[in-house]
């Protein structure tokens, strides 16, 4: 067990880094240069900070191996058929034998900034809930530009802060407030329960082993959140409740150069 950031004690948990080496909007943007390394070596070392009992990067590309061997990271090398990251982490789970309550977080090879304290928090939310299966992390939404922006995806929570479902439509709605033009008023309600959804993933490593018999469910289809697949199965996903956004992460050149000039800034 590690302490998090909090000083709460932790259980042990695995991290497993995805890394796909083409990208249809930045092709081989874990290979970029950022301050000196690789994207993914950002990646690899704050998942080292974060205190995982392991750390594996999981790929099915050679460059991605060879460049992830040479930093140090443990590589584990999977099929190249998978739709999403999700199955790339199952297949890992499977090969590394992990079962049971086993808890893996699956880190973004693309999130060189991500706080290493939604990671503890995010496992601290499924460790303390024995009924979820799996958690993720949300913020607060204060601007009502991304209310209502479908790129924003959206999740509502029950009281024990479980998800009740995930959307990019503007949920909950404001009946009264929101009667006439809503998107013009400029803001949001005071006190509004908006939440943005970050796209951390935390399962049991027994979720995993079902995953791939669980089907696409008609809403996943419509929305493309495939997070929607577990609630539509009755998995129960708890949430964890981060205090701001977290700093963007590589999904096209501009956003590289916009962290290339954050480390300059902190640098100077």
């Amino acid at each position: 067990m590690i302490e998090n950031t909090k000083g709460t004690l932790l259980p042990d948990f695995h991290i497993v880094i995805p890394a796909r080496y083409a990208s249809q909007r930045f092709p081989q943007k874990l290979m970029a240069d950022l301050g000196g390394k690789p994207v993914l070596q950002w990646v690899y070392e704050l998942a080292l900070h974060a205190g995982a009992k392991s750390v594996t990067v999981a790929t099915d590309h050679d460059v991605i191996e060879k460049a992830a061997l040479g930093f140090g990271a443990t590589v584990v090398m999977t099929r190249d058929d998978h739709e999403n990251g999700t199955e790339r982490l199952a297949e890992v789970a499977e090969k590394m034998g992990w079962k049971g309550d086993e808890i893996i977080v699956n880190v973004q090879g693309d999130e060189p900034f991500l706080p290493v304290a939604l990671i503890h928090a995010s496992v601290e939310a499924l460790s303390q809930d024995r009924e979820a299966e799996m958690a993720t992390v949300a913020c607060a939404i204060d601007q009502v530009q991304d209310f209502f922006n479908p790129n924003v995806v959206k999740v509502v929570c029950d009281e024990k802060q479980r998800a009740l479902y995930f959307s990019r439509s503007p949920m909950p709605w404001d009946r009264d407030g929101f009667a006439e033009n809503p998107e013009r008023s400029g803001f949001l309600p005071v006190g509004f329960p908006a939440l943005r959804h970050i796209g951390l993933y935390v399962y049991r490593a027994s979720l995993l082993a079902r995953y791939a018999d669980l089907p696409m469910s008609p809403l996943e289809r419509w929305e493309k959140l495939e997070q929607l697949r577990f609630l539509h199965q009755g998995i129960k996903v708890q949430v964890a409740i981060a205090d701001g956004l977290p700093t963007h992460g590589v999904d096209t050149p501009e956003d590289l150069e916009k962290l290339r000039h954050q480390l300059s800034l902190e640098n100077m």
